[in-house]
Parts: structure tokens; C-alpha cells; sequence
């Protein structure tokens, strides 16, 4: 007969909004075992699994740290519940708690300050992530009240909550009939009880042992505080949002570019100081959709995705929201693992603002073929492609705007747009293969600017800090024949250093903060920047490494910067951890630039 040998959760930390799914070993009537699910619609030797999760809620009501989130509070700040600040982010463990995030706490007391305008109206956040119910921040207070609406969850079918069983002071109520539950809002401070069993088919009464396992206290989903759009023209953008909060001003348009950390990559062992729960990618999925749906780009670039993880959540998920997905998975001569655990660039776009035109996939290990084929005697060849191939990619396409471009002098004529999207992720010894990759891809570049014109916008994870070789390259157009970096080129691929040079005018777009205006919060943005490079001091943060891999570099010639989006500081993140966190699920963190389209001038 069929029966239940194990049970088990894969974290042991329930999170609202992230699914729950239990490991379920199961032995067949065969003596086989397996981990497949035996439903009531394909009995098996006429028996089948049931599941039933339970809500356990105490009398006693229980607030959650808002900084270490599974334990339970034991104060909370009186000056929050005063700012109107959401009482999740009141509560604290203990003194040495709250004193330990004093300083970043004080900050949730100086934006609601400054958040309360001349009329007595809070402003709205222009990427204000956790601002709707079941989203991570609880807009209802901590009782053991519970909804008399109808409940579904998972795939289970509309039905009234039930309470099951109450003793000592404790209540069961049902909240979910499949093996899959996602906690809301309602669990929050409160455990959660699966239950197993083995059921007769005809009967429908349930055979052998219930299988049961419970699991510590929901916490609320953590909630970073929203990033703002900073104006690098003097000009408050705050007001300017249309029905979806989204900026909207003529001609202009955003662009995202995120490294958002392989779940492949995203090992305990990389990162010990996170979470096993929220290093877990359940929870990071979720975590990533929302902050990546928050920021409402009109493009989005993102780096490190896996294959499987584009085809399955994020192009579906992004669809919901009106986004069209294109993807370059990274080619795999080097890669040893499974198909589906290979990542590589994915590029969305809305489409009320644009439709696609053309797509070019960049192959550097392509690149690297033709290159050795050329240049490399035929008994070097082996070890140079070894040194140059590398898997990595970029992913290039050609869109076409949707709205006009204000002031331009040819209303009519098409508003074109290439967007290049790419991870250069090379070993820092391998300084000269990172180059050539980097200087490939510009050259590419610069043959579709020679056959149109058209603006472009070049984004992703370089890994390359500032005033590197590669840096240098996009930033200056060529790199000085002194520069270091140049003396590791041990197949002379970088030879003559006379071609590495291009023609496109880029400019990187974070740089603005440092070049422009006294705009609103320029000040703080420039305390963030590097004075030397005008590059952010960071865009990666983790306990081994921190600066900057990441930038948005736009053709100053076609482009103009409008805004951007304000970058963390090490306060903001904490000085006892590093990413990825609870509040941020990758080791890197996001650049969004607003642009606007420069009039032609007729020529």
C-alpha cells in the first residue's frame, strides 16, 4: 500500500508571499520510492494524498522584530507609531537591537518628516515597493482576528475558513487543501501546521498515520526602504506620475540594469552571513519580481539569469505587467553543469512604449574562434582558445518608441533604439580577455551606428572596477598604451593598442550626479560617488568585495540623462551584514536612469 516515510520543509522560516512546499518521500504498493505526487484525480493502487495546512493562533497577541525578523518583539518605537511609519518596522527584540539600528532607523523618522509636504500630504514614493496588502507589510494589527471571507490558496478550491480544533488557549484554523500554501499576511507572528495522509479512494476515509510537521512563526516579507528617482537637471520629477506612479513626461523613457545573482551562484558557502531562508530562492524570486515590477522601467536589463528561471517565472511573471521578453543564454563550452542551470542576459521591454525590431546575439567564444583561426599558430591554438573562451555573451536589440519625442524636428521619422545587454564575468587574472570581450562588443556596436542613427545604450555587469582597462575603453574611447592592465597579453590579442579605440560619444549615466546641478538630493547622491572616477562607490557589497561592476552608459550625442535613481550607502545596508540580505536578494543592486531623446539636427 501506499504510505508516507518522510516529511519535511525545506526552511525551516515561513515568509509571507513565498510558497511553502514540503518535501514528501513516499514508498509505492511496488516497494519503490519516490518523491511524486499522488493526487485524488490519479489514485494510485487506489489511494491517493491529502494535504490540509493549518493556521495555529494563540490568544496572546505577537509582534516579529522588524530586524531580526524570527524572533518575537519585546518593544517597540513610540516616535514611529507618532510618523505614521507601518508598525511593522516598530517593533524591536531588544534595547541592544534597537540601539544597533539606531542609525539606520532614524532615517524611516527622516523620511517621514520630510515626506510631509506644505499641505499636510504625504508624497508618494515614486518606487514605493510594499504599499498594497499581502505584499510584506502589515497594514492590520497583530490580533488573532480572522477573515470570514472565503480563503483560496495554492490550488485549492474556494471554502469558508474553518476552525478545526481549539484547546488550551490555541485555535486551528484551515487555510489550504494542496501541498503548496503561501503564507499572507493573516499568518503573520503565528506557526503553521501541514498535515499527510494516505486516503482511500472510494471511501475517502484516510488510511495509516497523518504526517504531521509544524513550523516556526510567519515573518512578515522584509521590506528595504523605497529608492527615489533623483533629478540631475534641479527639477522635481516627484509630481510628475501617471495613473501607474510611473514618471511620465514626453520623450522620456527608463532603463534598469540589475545583476540579479544566479540561483546557481547563490551558495551558502559564498555567502554564510545570509539567511538560509531568504538565500533561498523561493523567497528571492519573489523578493527580485517585486522590486524589479517596483521600479516600473520602461526597459529592463537584467544579468544572471538562469535559463529555466526566465522560461518559467521571470518572462511569465513580467508578461503580467506588459513586458516582452527576449533572452541570450550563456553558450556552454565551459559550463559543466545541467542545461537548465546555465544563465545569461534577459532584456524586457513595455510594450505600450516599445515594440521590437531587430535582436543580435553576441557570442564572445564565437569571437574567440574566428580570432585564434586567424591569429594563432595551429599548435597554439588549444591553450589560446582555452584562455579565451569563456561562455560569456551580450544580447543587442533594436527597438522602435511608441511616443514622440518632444521637440524633435522630425515628428514623423521613426524614434529608434539599441539597447545592448551584457555580463563580461572573466577572471580578474584573465585582464586581457575581459578587454578584448569589452572591445568586441563595442566594435559590434559601432557598425550598427555606422548603418543607422540611432541612440544607444549600453548596460550590465562589466566586472571591471572604475579606471580599469575596460572602464577606460567605454568611458574615454581608448585606453593610454601605459595603462597596466595592458601588460598581461600573452597572445598578443590586445596588439596593436592603437585598435583599441571606438567612436561611439558614451557616457556613463551615473556620472551625472557627479557633473550636474544642485538638484534635490544631489548632495547626498555626490557623498555616494567617487570624486576620482565619478562612478558610484559601490554597485556590489559583499563581505569579500566591495566597488563598482555595474553601469548604464548612453551615446551623449543622441541621449540625455533626466534622472536617477538614488544609490545605498553602506548605512543603508547595514555595517554588520553585506549582500545578499533578507531585504536584498542580490549581491549586487539595481542602476535606473531616466533619458530623454535629443532633437535630430539635419545634416
Amino acid at each position: 500500500m501506499l504510505s508516507v516515510l518522510r516529511v519535511h520543509l525545506p526552511s525551516d522560516i515561513p515568509i509571507v508571499g513565498c510558497e511553502l512546499t514540503p518535501y514528501v518521500l513516499l514508498r509505492r504498493p511496488d516497494k519503490t520510492v519516490t518523491t511524486d505526487d499522488v493526487p485524488e484525480s490519479a489514485p494510485l493502487d487506489g489511494h491517493f494524498l491529502r494535504y490540509k495546512w493549518y493556521r495555529i493562533q494563540s490568544d496572546k497577541k505577537v509582534a516579529v522584530c522588524s530586524i531580526h525578523p524570527s524572533e518575537q518583539a519585546t518593544l517597540q518605537c513610540l516616535g514611529c507609531v507618532k510618523a505614521k511609519i507601518p508598525v511593522t518596522k516598530s517593533y524591536h527584540c531588544s534595547p541592544k537591537c534597537f540601539s544597533d539600528a539606531w542609525q539606520h532607523h532614524r532615517v524611516l523618522h527622516d523620511r517621514a518628516a520630510s515626506a510631509v509636504n506644505e499641505n499636510g500630504n504625504e508624497e508618494e514614493e515614486v518606487f514605493g515597493r510594499f504599499n498594497s496588502s499581502g505584499s510584506g507589510v502589515l497594514n492590520t494589527s497583530l490580533s488573532g482576528s480572522v477573515s470570514s471571507t472565503s480563503l483560496t490558496n495554492g490550488s485549492a478550491p474556494l471554502y469558508p475558513a474553518a476552525v478545526t480544533q481549539r484547546s488550551g488557549g490555541e485555535t486551528w484554523f484551515e487555510v489550504g487543501r494542496s501541498k503548496t500554501y503561501t503564507p499572507t499576511a493573516d499568518d503573520i507572528g503565528h506557526v503553521l501546521k501541514f498535515e499527510c495522509v494516505v486516503v482511500d479512494a472510494e471511501s475517502k476515509v484516510p488510511v495509516g498515520h497523518v504526517n504531521t510537521i509544524l513550523t516556526s512563526r510567519v515573518i512578515p516579507a522584509p521590506s528595504p526602504s523605497p529608492r527615489r528617482l533623483v533629478p540631475v537637471n534641479g527639477v522635481d520629477v516627484m509630481g510628475h506620475l501617471d495613473s501607474d506612479g510611473r514618471i511620465s513626461s514626453s520623450g522620456t523613457f527608463t532603463v534598469l540594469s540589475y545583476n540579479i545573482l544566479s540561483d546557481v551562484y547563490a551558495t551558502s558557502e559564498s555567502y554564510s552571513y545570509c539567511p538560509s531562508w531568504a538565500l533561498s530562492w523561493p523567497y528571492r524570486k519573489q523578493n527580485l519580481l517585486r522590486e524589479i515590477v517596483g521600479y516600473r522601467a520602461d526597459i529592463v536589463c537584467l544579468q544572471e539569469v538562469q535559463s529555466d528561471h526566465f522560461e518559467e517565472f521571470f518572462a511569465p511573471e513580467l508578461d503580467k505587467h506588459g513586458y516582452q521578453a527576449l533572452y541570450k543564454r550563456k553558450t556552454n563550452e565551459v559550463f559543466t553543469g545541467g542545461a537548465q542551470a546555465i544563465d545569461g542576459c534577459a532584456t524586457f521591454f513595455r510594450r505600450d512604449r516599445f515594440s521590437h525590431v531587430k535582436k543580435y546575439e553576441v557570442e564572445f567564444n564565437k569571437a574567440a574562434q574566428s580570432l585564434t583561426d586567424a591569429m594563432i599558430p595551429s599548435n597554439q591554438k588549444k591553450s589560446a582558445l582555452n584562455r579565451l573562451v569563456k561562455d560569456n555573451v551580450a544580447l543587442i536589440v533594436v527597438l522602435e518608441a511608441k511616443f514622440s519625442n518632444q521637440g524633435a524636428d522630425n515628428p514623423g521619422k521613426r524614434q529608434l533604439l539599441c539597447v545592448a545587454n551584457t555580463h563580461v564575468n572573466v577572471h580578474q587574472d584573465l585582464k586581457d580577455v575581459k578587454l578584448w570581450q569589452v572591445h568586441t562588443l563595442l566594435k559590434g556596436l559601432e557598425k550598427i551606428a555606422a548603418s543607422a542613427d540611432i541612440p544607444m545604450l549600453v548596460c550590465g555587469d562589466f566586472s571591471s572596477i572604475p579606471g580599469s582597462a575596460p572602464h577606460t575603453l567605454l568611458a574615454m574611447g581608448k585606453v593610454d598604451p601605459s595603462h597596466p592592465d595592458l601588460q598581461v597579453d600573452p597572445l598578443n590579442i590586445l596588439r596593436p593598442l592603437s585598435k583599441l579605440i571606438h567612436q561611439l560619444p558614451l557616457v556613463s549615466a551615473y556620472s551625472s550626479f557627479a557633473r550636474l546641478g544642485v538638484g534635490l538630493g544631489m548632495e547626498q547622491q555626490r557623498r555616494r560617488m567617487d570624486p576620482t572616477t565619478n562612478e558610484p562607490l559601490f554597485t556590489n557589497c559583499t563581505r569579500d568585495f566591495i566597488g563598482t561592476l555595474d553601469y548604464i552608459f548612453y551615446t551623449a550625442d543622441s541621449l540625455t540623462v533626466e534622472s536617477l535613481l538614488e544609490l545605498l550607502d553602506e548605512e543603508s545596508l547595514r555595517k554588520d551584514t553585506a549582500l545578499p540580505s533578507p531585504e536584498w536578494s542580490s549581491d549586487h543592486i539595481a542602476l535606473l536612469a531616466e533619458f530623454r531623446c535629443k532633437p535630430r539636427i539635419r545634416r
